[in-house]
């Protein structure tokens, strides 16, 4: 690629009026959710203080989509586990996990179509459509779980640890044939989940 465009600015008024500085003229929360449909990358700065807002802003657009009728993407439970993953261990890994998912759903936009078309076609829910659909979220989950574990030194050593404090004193030589094992059962699931793909 030679140049990526930078991204459009859009300043937030102390009035909540929003300024596409690229065009000079005032736009309104469903014109930025347009320029996302469209591919259009923007940053939303305050215009007093200069702070970076773009995060509230295309939370505000999710929330104004949410609230009309027809229009609901996140179901109550994914809102009620997201909100707890706030504050928990785990919080720092969430937004790497939804942006993997949502890289691949993108990725694989064009398949999942013709999946929902023939789920939704000839019948109800048709015989396989939402089955297949299941196990590529199956297989996704499964995926990033595998990497995380095989890229995440800290929970790996944590894992090995908690296996040798339950596990009765053993000698160093079954330390390193235990060890032997794991990355030989890691190498065969790497192995199905690159064939599952």
């Amino acid at each position: 690629m030679a140049s990526e465009k930078e991204p459009t600015v859009i300043k937030k008024y102390a009035n909540r009026r929003l300024y596409h500085t690229g065009t000079s003229s005032y736009v309104t929360l469903e014109d930025l959710a347009g320029l996302v449909r469209g591919g259009e990358d923007f940053v939303v700065y305050d215009a007093k203080s200069g702070e970076d807002i773009t995060r509230s802003v295309l939370a505000q657009i999710i929330f104004d989509e949410e609230s009309k009728d027809g229009q609901n993407l996140l179901p109550i439970t994914f809102l009620r586990q997201l909100i707890r993953f706030y504050g928990d261990s785990m919080q720092a890994l969430v937004p790497r996990y939804l942006e993997f998912s949502m890289e691949n759903l993108t990725k694989d936009q064009n398949q999942f179509r013709d999946m929902m078309g023939k789920a939704f076609t000839g019948g109800a829910f048709g015989s396989n459509g939402l089955d297949a659909i299941q196990a590529q979220t199956r297989a996704n989950m499964a995926m990033f779980t595998e990497a995380f574990r095989l890229f995440n030194p800290f929970a790996a050593a944590a894992s090995a640890q908690s296996k040798a404090d339950a596990a009765p004193a053993a000698g160093k030589g079954d330390e390193l044939g235990d060890l032997k094992r794991e990355l030989s059962e890691m190498r065969d699931r790497l192995d199905k989940l690159a064939k599952a793909k």
